[in-house]
């Protein structure tokens, strides 16, 4: 079984927004293809505006679409383009797989507020990153000092969530921290997805907190 599926463009209004899923590249024997997920009247209502470079909602957009999304992804002749694999974990032989580097990434751009965010499968050596979401309403409860790179946290689902049937939230102990980003959360719901473990991999903050990358894995995964 192959890791990952599709990739989901995600997209919200700006930080502290929620995430909506707004479309979807599929990847079948090579060849790749890009359609919205969400319509144009549906779209108007939150604000959102489509990728520039797929303006068309009702075309399912076949030419271009792997080599338009890695733009997204950090120009491999930059200098610190070793600090850019390192910090993501990209071995040597995924360095120029695009499909492989948009999903590990997420496609974070600072300019916009997309993402490309991988359905991953509950495997053997599963182990991609994530974030925590809800940062920016729940730190107010969350001591700058209480949690620390390669803190190991715990996680539940979250069931009755009503904006996505497969959320999960994420705890140092009891104290809680937030939610799993929309799409990674499904892996925890997949068969074996009980034996996922949460590791977190790094922590922006600046006299609050700001960003928390986690590192998601198989808990047969060595060396995390």
């Amino acid at each position: 079984m192959k890791t990952l599926d599709d990739l989901f463009l995600v997209w919200r209004r700006g930080r502290g927004e929620r995430r909506s899923i707004v479309g979807v590249v599929e990847e079948e024997n090579g060849n790749f293809q890009f359609k919205y997920l969400i319509k144009p009247e549906e779209a108007a209502k939150i604000g959102f505006t489509p990728y520039v470079a797929f303006s068309d909602m009702k075309k399912v957009h076949t030419e271009n679409v792997l080599d338009t999304f890695a733009l997204r992804l950090t120009n491999p002749a930059r200098q610190d383009i070793q600090k850019y694999y390192d910090f993501w974990e990209i071995e040597p032989e995924h360095q120029k797989d695009k499909w492989y580097l948009l999903a590990r990434t997420q496609g974070i751009r600072a300019i916009d507020n997309f993402e490309l965010l991988a359905d991953y499968h509950v495997t053997k050596d599963l182990m991609f990153f994530s974030e925590i979401c809800g940062l920016s309403y729940y730190r107010k409860h969350i001591p700058l000092n209480a949690i620390s790179e390669s803190d190991e946290l715990r996680w539940e689902k979250d069931t009755d969530n009503e904006y996505d049937k497969y959320a999960v939230k994420v705890f140092k102990g009891d104290l809680f921290l937030g939610f799993v980003k929309v799409i990674h959360s499904r892996v925890f719901y997949k068969d074996g997805g009980q034996d996922i473990k949460i590791k977190i991999k790094s922590i922006d903050k600046n006299g609050t907190l700001n960003r928390v990358f986690i590192k998601i894995y198989n808990h047969d995964v060595q060396g995390t």
